[in-house]
């Protein structure tokens, strides 16, 4: 009965032993990715900043260019519904 207590004690204190291994290996990969300035991460942030700063001009054309397709739809729909007409009026002069 003792041999079985002191396995199971060893056993996890074994489990505990890889664990904390795990956990220390596991921070040590993520401090690379963005631990410090020069990290991945770092770099990513200044490069998705710099995209940020380098299309902020596009919202407001954006907004003026669907405004301005808008108007072009109505009227193009406009265009459309004449041409029905004429091609109906076509239809019955021809028959």
């Amino acid at each position: 009965m003792m041999l079985l207590a002191v396995l199971t004690s060893v056993l996890v204190l074994l489990v505990f032993v890889v664990l904390a291994v795990a956990l220390v290996k596991i921070s040590n990969e993520l401090a690379a990715i963005g631990g410090t300035p020069t990290s991945f991460l770092a770099k990513l942030r200044l490069g998705l900043r710099a995209i940020e700063r380098e299309t902020a001009h596009l919202k407001p054309q954006a907004t003026q260019l669907n405004q301005g397709l808008g108007q072009i739809a109505a009227g193009l729909k406009a265009v459309d519904a004449y041409l029905v007409g004429t091609i109906a009026a076509a239809r019955k002069q021809g028959a």
